[in-house]
C-alpha cells in the first residue's frame, strides 16, 4: 500500500483534531458529518457510540465518493457517549441542562464509551468500541455554579470536558484518558496502522508535534 494515503476526519471536534495531531497525524480533510444523535428506544450507551460513529463515517465517504482529491483517502469517524448505568447524558447546550448533567455525575461514577469507525480506501469497514469508567468527587454547590459560569460545558458529553477545568474533579478513571477526551488514540492508531496508513510518515519527516 502507499505510504501516502490521505485521512479524513468526519468530525469539526478541536478535541480529536488535536489528539490525531498529538500522534503526529495531520487530516488532510476535516469533514463535520452531522447526524441524528437522538438515542433510539431503550438504546444502550455503547449501542448509540458505534451507531453514530458508523453513521458520520458513511455520511462523510457519500459524500466525498466523486472528490478526486481524495480517492482513496482513509475516513475517520469517532462519537463519544456519557451514561450513567443506561443513562445517556446530552451534549449539554442550556445551562440547565448542563446542571442536571453534572448533579448526576457529582460523588458517582460514570462510563464513558467512544466508537470509532474507519472506512478503508477498499471501503472495508473497521470499529472499535472503547469504555472508560470515571468517578467524580462530590461537588460543592460553590464548584458547581463555577463550573456551569465558564460555559466549558457547552456542547460537551455529560457536561464536562475532563481535559479541562474538570479534570478536577476526577478521582479515578479506569480506562482510556483520550477516550474521555473524544478520541482513544491508541484504538484508532492501531485501526489506521493495520489497514495502511502510515502513521509514523510525520515522525519521520520531522514534523511531528
Amino acid at each position: 500500500m502507499s505510504t501516502l494515503h490521505k485521512l479524513v476526519l468526519a468530525s469539526g471536534s478541536p478535541r480529536r483534531i488535536e489528539l490525531l495531531q498529538q500522534a503526529g497525524i495531520e487530516p488532510d480533510r476535516i469533514f463535520p458529518a452531522d447526524v441524528d444523535e437522538t438515542p433510539q428506544r431503550a438504546e444502550h450507551p455503547r449501542s448509540l457510540a458505534k451507531r453514530l460513529a458508523h453513521a458520520k463515517a458513511e455520511k462523510a465517504f457519500e459524500a466525498l465518493r466523486e472528490d478526486a482529491d481524495l480517492a482513496g483517502a482513509f475516513i475517520l469517524a469517532a462519537d463519544t457517549v456519557v451514561s450513567v448505568g443506561r443513562r445517556i447524558l446530552p451534549k449539554a447546550e442550556m445551562t440547565e441542562e448542563a446542571s442536571n448533567c453534572l448533579k448526576l455525575l457529582s460523588g458517582r461514577a460514570h462510563r464513558v464509551y467512544s466508537g470509532v469507525c474507519l472506512i478503508t480506501p477498499g471501503g472495508k469497514i473497521r470499529q472499535r468500541l472503547v469504555e472508560t469508567r470515571v468517578r467524580f468527587k462530590r461537588l460543592s454547590r460553590e464548584e458547581l455554579e463555577s463550573y456551569l459560569a465558564s460555559g466549558e460545558w457547552r456542547g460537551k458529553a455529560g457536561a464536562y470536558a475532563v481535559q479541562g477545568l474538570a479534570g478536577s474533579f476526577v478521582v479515578k478513571m479506569v480506562g482510556s484518558y483520550t477516550n474521555v477526551v473524544g478520541l482513544p488514540l491508541y484504538e484508532t492508531v492501531g485501526l489506521l496502522t493495520a489497514d495502511g496508513f502510515n502513521v509514523h510518515f510525520n515522525w519521520l519527516s520531522g514534523r511531528s508535534g
